[in-house]
Parts: C-alpha cells; sequence; structure tokens
C-alpha cells in the first residue's frame, strides 16, 4: 500500500473492510475507521472499501467528497485549523489566515513539502470568546494577532 507504505495498516484495514463486508450501510463509519488508521483516504483504500461494502467507487467518492472532514490527500504531523467563524472573522482571522500562508509557504488545504503542517480553514471553532482563534492538532490558541500566531507554530517546529 504506497499511501501508507505500511503492511500492517493494509491489514488492519482489510480487518475493518471484513467486519463490514456486503453492508453499504456502514460505508460513513468504515471510511472514518480507515482515515483515522491511515490519515486520509487514497484512491488505492476507497477501491477496497468499494469492493468490500459492495458499492460503486463513485459512491465511495461521493460521500468523501460531500463530508468535509474526510480527506484525498495526506495531512502533515501539525493540522493547523484557522476559524474563519463571524467573531473570529472581524477580530482578524484573515489576516492571521495570510501571515500563516506566508510562513509556511502554502496556502489553506495544502500540506508543506515537509509533511510537518498542514492548513486548514473551518467556519467555527466553538470559541468565539477567544477569538481569533486557530487550532493545531486540535488544541487550541486564542486571542491571536498574526505574530502571536507565527509565535505558536515555532512551538511545534
Amino acid at each position: 500500500m504506497e499511501a501508507c507504505q505500511c503492511e500492517a495498516k493494509w491489514e488492519e484495514l482489510d480487518k475493518i473492510i471484513a467486519a463490514h463486508r456486503g453492508r453499504p450501510s456502514d460505508l460513513i463509519e468504515v471510511l472514518h475507521k480507515a482515515q483515522e488508521l491511515i490519515g486520509y483516504l487514497p484512491r488505492q483504500v476507497q477501491v477496497a472499501i468499494a469492493e468490500g461494502l459492495g458499492v460503486s467507487l463513485a459512491e465511495v467518492y461521493s460521500v468523501i467528497s460531500f463530508y468535509h472532514h474526510f480527506t484525498v490527500k495526506p495531512k502533515g504531523k501539525y493540522q493547523i485549523s484557522v476559524c474563519k467563524g463571524t467573531a473570529c472573522y472581524v477580530k482578524g482571522s484573515p489576516e492571521i489566515l495570510e501571515r500563516l500562508e506566508k510562513e509556511l509557504g502554502i496556502k489553506a488545504g495544502d500540506s508543506t513539502e515537509d509533511g510537518k503542517f498542514s492548513l486548514e480553514v473551518v467556519r467555527c471553532l466553538g470559541a468565539c470568546g477567544l477569538g481569533p482563534v486557530m487550532t493545531v492538532n486540535k488544541r487550541a490558541h486564542g486571542l491571536l494577532k498574526p505574530e502571536t500566531a507565527v509565535e505558536v507554530l515555532k512551538q511545534y517546529q
């Protein structure tokens, strides 16, 4: 499996699929488990799931593309989410995102070449009183300014 380069993960994926074999209604659950195991859902994994559950590859992809939680691209070791909900937006999250993109050399939705960081935009992190907020691997950092967002990044380098 070139996606994760790990035979043990392929074996675990096979077990997950086998436990749900022939049950198309389990598609979302299997996708969640596969992404948790591998980190993303490359085509190879999608094909295995489609075959195991007895659904079309198109159906698998339509579910993946509908739910923003699923990704077909590998994410970095550190996953950065910048909130652009209303409270964070008016408090400066666009400037924070712009500064992080410049600092990392990537745009939202991408990962750094070394695989260390991924950057994404989310609509609300539920911490409006701390806005603007970003998370790194789900750990919240609030009351940010562009400069302090860069300082947060340095904690993970």
